[in-house]
């Protein structure tokens, strides 16, 4: 059986979620012919403790390029869509996944809470995505959450260059809310910089861009680690991975008060932005 997502990333000694996408936020193709499932191969390869798909359309994504990867690797994997309705989770744990991406500005509080809870009802890690500090309060059993801050404006389909500040400035607030792995997410464009985050107390990183351009992923996670000694020898700071215990995964998930099973949780998501979540 894989490992939890949540576990195998705080366990990792390098804890860098490697992302699998077709195309970036202003479509420029990052596959350069090269098929999702060998990719997603590559990274197990090089040391991956988790993997991310994203499957939006944004991004070129599609349902099948999640089959492809998970039938490649046998370490977690994280879905990355827009998710708004409890019968994609069942679906995305059906489809072998280990984590569900939920993005807090597209979701009423109420609405996030409860994906979130289904996701640990399945027995996987809702990966919570926010960009301010009030997004990340009251989660449900914060300790099996994720909780990453998207370095990108999501109102602009993250076109812009993105703001490293923000990680830097919600990381107090991410700590609060009690998840035991701050992630930063997007706009990480170098080993230096993902380097630099780490020795600020980040527990993980989700890099794909930097990642799908560099000319070999093992070069560029040899440049990070070598910074990432720096750093260390620096600071003195020297992060240990934590085992943690994998959450159960139900035989029937346990139905989420006030919402009928496979329910539609009220919408936030632009129009049809969710058809890359397996069916």
């Amino acid at each position: 059986m894989t490992q939890s997502f949540l576990s195998a990333l705080l366990g990792a000694e390098r804890p860098v979620i490697m992302e699998v996408k077709s195309r970036d936020a202003h479509g420029a193709d990052l596959l350069r012919g090269r098929l999702p499932g060998d990719v997603a191969a590559a990274y197990q390869q090089a040391g991956a403790p988790c993997v991310s798909v994203v499957t939006g359309r944004w991004f070129g994504g599609s349902a099948a390029m999640l089959h492809e990867v998970t039938a490649r690797v046998d370490v977690p994997v994280l879905l990355k869509d827009f998710v708004t309705r409890r019968d994609q989770i069942t679906a995305a744990a059906r489809a072998g996944v280990s984590a569900v991406l939920l993005t807090a500005a597209l979701l009423p509080r109420e609405s996030l809470h409860d994906l979130a809870r289904q996701c640990q009802a399945h027995g996987l890690t809702p990966f919570v995505e926010i960009t301010d500090a009030e997004e990340a309060i009251g989660l449900p059993n914060p300790r099996d959450c994720v909780v990453a801050v998207n370095n990108k404006d999501i109102t602009a389909r993250e076109r812009d260059a993105g703001d490293l500040d923000r990680s830097r400035a919600l990381l107090p607030a991410v700590r609060a809310a009690g998840t035991l792995c701050p992630v930063s997410a997007s706009a990480v464009n170098s080993p230096a910089t993902a380097a630099g985050l780490l020795a600020e107390g980040y527990r993980g990183l989700l890099i794909g861009t930097s990642l799908l351009r560099a000319p070999s992923v093992e070069a560029w996670l040899a440049e990070f680690d070598t910074h990432r000694a720096a750093s260390t020898e620096k600071t003195g700071r020297v992060v240990v991975p934590l085992t943690v215990e994998a959450p159960p995964v139900l035989p029937h998930p346990v139905p989420v008060p006030g919402t009928a099973a496979g329910g539609t949780v009220p919408p936030a998501t632009p129009a049809g932005e969710a058809e890359g979540v397996p069916a």
